[in-house]
């Protein structure tokens, strides 16, 4: 129900602590004494707007003209009901996969797939090292060579013992911070608590054998990530793009890493591609070492001491990469794949390769030809779109098991509706997330979609990660870490976002939900020119400020500021054809709301109207039998149709992508009056909005008009 993490959220608590206790008596059988410590329950109310869960559809838009006998959708709050009620029968219904988490087909409802044929083949605890992959010899060198296993940045990262000392200070102390400057990724934040690690320079050259990678990566790289390098490169040169090799530089430090600048049409699979050798050399090492033991446990006499082959964590899943829609899964598959197989003669064994590509393949006949729509949306949604899905990756030395339960999986790709479901509510029965305990490297990409689908699903996420398991799924507690029986995983673990823009809500999910020991990296570059220099049409811009107490008050102090400063002046009859673009959604439905208390002449569009309603709303409004168009952010992320008619523009905020700023501006070319002198553009902002503001009208513009409290004319020419 709505109100169940409200309702439940005192009796969930009071559970959770005693079963915790309860696995504290288990490890208490160890010669280990863990401090029985009880994770602090974070009981705020979740958002089920079930915002995520309506699929946009991806038709074409009609023309304004056409004739479309629809009807305007008449209130929108019935429809978000449904869809909340929808997204709740979901989540309910959801629950039974654990057919991904546990292989129990006791209770009735359909599964989704899960391959359980491959068991025993992938089990790391009943395989050993295959002698004739080379790699037991290597990882006998490493062994026998005290400078190699100490340099290897895997096992400095993972061998490394924390104090409680130190994790005390980690969990009471602010982080200190130094900057610097690197050639590629330009200004960089390094913050850390423990004490000062050495300053970390980008590397101008880079030698795939000092990278550690594992053994079948150093030859398959290089022919993977050809398509990104020049033409012109020698086969000496390092097999890395500038942005790639400084990106691996510090994800193979495996400190936490933000970078607010991938773009789906420039640099996002270069990126997807660096973090994917990162996370399988992770991997691999990994399994290395367990099965390397595996063999050493097998030779050795029995009544030795085990306590030196602690190799593993509480649950297998070591990876998590969240992606938001299915294409980003088949990449990321395929990448794995290439990266596996060291020629074409040794072809790796990739267990349900034709199910995976049909369910998350997608069909080029089904997109409409007549389609047209900026570069930017045509990269962001190709190919399968759909953003419910989560499926298990399991890699054992020459195989790949698509499908894995989650528990005999390495890596776990999925999107955040697709965790959200596992998951689940406090209060409810059926629900899972012991597989998120040992995470160790945690990878958000393309983290702005999330603000688009439900960013209520990301933070339920991070809430249940590297939590300690309430059962112990069959685990050898002599093979964990201490660093797991501790609960201390989230000290070890990596997190790597990447993101178009940088916002608050992201940048909260880096400060307060990363507690990585060796620190973090974030890129801080600031927008020397805002996306207004990219509107073509001669237009004056107003940008009025609106003085807000606090964080909290800006929401009502906008509103009201709205309708007792901006709406009056736009009454009159002269001023028609005003559309306002709204980036909230709970805003535009306050704002619909209260335009039909007054009884004004407007029509609305938001991500739930109909295809009728949006035909219907379009053609009032281009023809002026309505004064106001309401207009959300979110259905101009899906749909980017080109709305016609448009005379005055009102930002009741600064939208969260700043080239929608531009795109919307330029509209109004789309609208054949010839009285271009008449066109407006109003904008609110407050202090409050720094980092849109200036991703907007530029960082020195910024500056100004957050130091003058007077409102700000700018007049931008098609050719300025």
């Amino acid at each position: 129900s709505e109100n169940s993490d409200k309702s439940s959220a005192e009796s969930d608590s009071e559970t959770e602590v005693e079963q915790v206790s309860v696995y504290h008596k288990l490890l208490a059988t160890l010669k280990t004494s863990p401090e029985s410590e009880s994770e602090e329950e974070e009981d705020e109310g979740e958002s089920e707007d079930g915002e995520s869960e309506t699929e946009m559809d991806s038709e074409g838009s009609q023309e304004t003209g056409e004739a479309d006998g629809g009807e305007e959708d008449k209130n929108d709050v019935p429809e978000l009901e449904e869809a909340k009620e929808t997204a709740e029968q979901t989540l309910g219904q959801e629950q039974a996969d654990g057919a991904d988490t546990s292989c129990d087909p006791s209770h009735g409802v359909i599964e989704e797939f899960t391959d359980v044929k491959h068991e025993s083949e992938f089990s790391l605890e009943t395989n050993f090292m295959e002698e004739e992959s080379g790699d037991c010899n290597a990882d006998q060198r490493d062994s026998n060579s005290s400078q190699a296993f100490s340099e290897d940045p895997f096992k400095q990262h993972m061998d490394k013992e924390l104090e409680e000392k130190e994790v005390e200070k980690m969990s009471m102390l602010p982080k200190s911070s130094s900057q610097s400057k690197w050639p590629r990724l330009g200004q960089l934040t390094f913050s850390s608590t423990l004490e000062k690690h050495k300053t970390l320079k980008a590397d101008k050259e880079v030698d795939v054998k000092q990278l550690y990678l594992h053994k079948p990566l150093e030859s398959t790289w290089p022919k993977v990530n050809k398509q990104f390098l020049s033409s012109v490169n020698k086969p000496s040169d390092p097999p890395f793009t500038p942005l790639q090799r400084e990106l691996f530089c510090i994800m193979n430090t495996y400190r936490d890493l933000f970078y607010p600048e991938r773009n789906a049409l420039t640099n996002g699979e270069e990126i997807r591609h660096a973090y994917c050798l990162h996370a399988l050399n992770h991997v691999l090492k990994a399994n290395a070492q367990v099965l390397s033991n595996n063999a050493k446990r097998r030779d050795q006499k029995p009544g030795t001491d085990s306590d030196d082959y602690r190799d593993q964590g509480l649950t297998r899943p070591k990876v998590l990469m969240i992606v938001p829609f299915r294409e980003c899964a088949l990449r990321i598959v395929h990448i794995f794949i290439s990266l596996l197989e060291v020629n074409d003669k040794r072809k790796i064994d990739v267990s349900n390769k034709k199910r995976f590509k049909g369910e998350f393949g997608s069909d080029p006949e089904e997109k409409p030809p007549n389609l047209k729509r900026p570069e930017d949306y045509e990269a962001v949604f190709a190919g399968n779109i759909d953003d419910h899905f989560r499926i298990g990756v399991a890699i054992l030395q020459k195989s790949m098991r698509l499908y894995a339960p989650f528990y005999s999986s390495d890596i776990i790709i999925a999107s955040p509706l697709g965790m959200r479901t596992v998951i689940g509510a406090e209060g409810e029965k059926k629900r899972d997330f012991d597989f998120l305990s040992s995470i160790e490297i945690l990878i958000i990409d393309q983290a702005d979609i999330y603000l688009m689908q439900n960013w209520e699903h990301v933070l339920h996420l991070m809430k249940h990660i590297n939590r300690l398991p309430l059962d112990s799924h069959g685990v050898d507690f002599s093979r964990v870490r201490m660093l797991n029986l501790n609960n201390w995983s989230k000290y070890y673990r990596q997190t790597l976002l990447f993101s178009a823009l940088q916002d608050p809500q992201i940048n909260s999910i880096f400060n307060k939900h990363c507690f990585n020991y060796v620190g973090q990296v974030a890129v801080r570059n600031v927008p020397l020119s805002g996306s207004i220099s990219h509107v073509v049409v001669q237009l004056p811009h107003v940008f009025r400020r609106l003085e807000a107490e606090n964080l909290t008050s800006v929401i009502e102090t906008r509103f009201q500021f709205f309708i007792d400063k901006v709406l009056p002046e736009y009454r009159d009859a002269i001023m028609s054809h005003t559309l306002i673009y709204v980036p909230s959604y709970f805003d535009y439905v306050r704002l619909r709301n209260y335009f039909k208390k007054e009884e004004l002449n407007f029509t609305h569009i938001c991500e739930y109207t109909k295809k009728a309603g949006v035909c219907r709303a379009r053609r009032l409004f281009l023809k002026g039998e309505k004064q106001f168009l309401l207009f959300t952010e979110r259905f101009h992320f899906y749909k980017r149709y080109t709305i016609k008619g448009i005379r005055n523009l009102i930002f009741y905020e600064l939208p969260t992508y700043s080239h929608f700023y531009s795109e919307i501006c330029n509209m109004m070319k789309a609208t054949d009056s010839g009285v271009d002198a008449t066109w407006t553009c109003t904008v609110l902002y407050s202090k409050y909005d720094a980092q849109k503001l200036a991703a907007v009208v530029g960082i020195d513009r910024t500056a100004q008009m957050l130091q003058s409290k007077k409102n700000v004319h700018l007049f931008v020419t098609g050719e300025n």
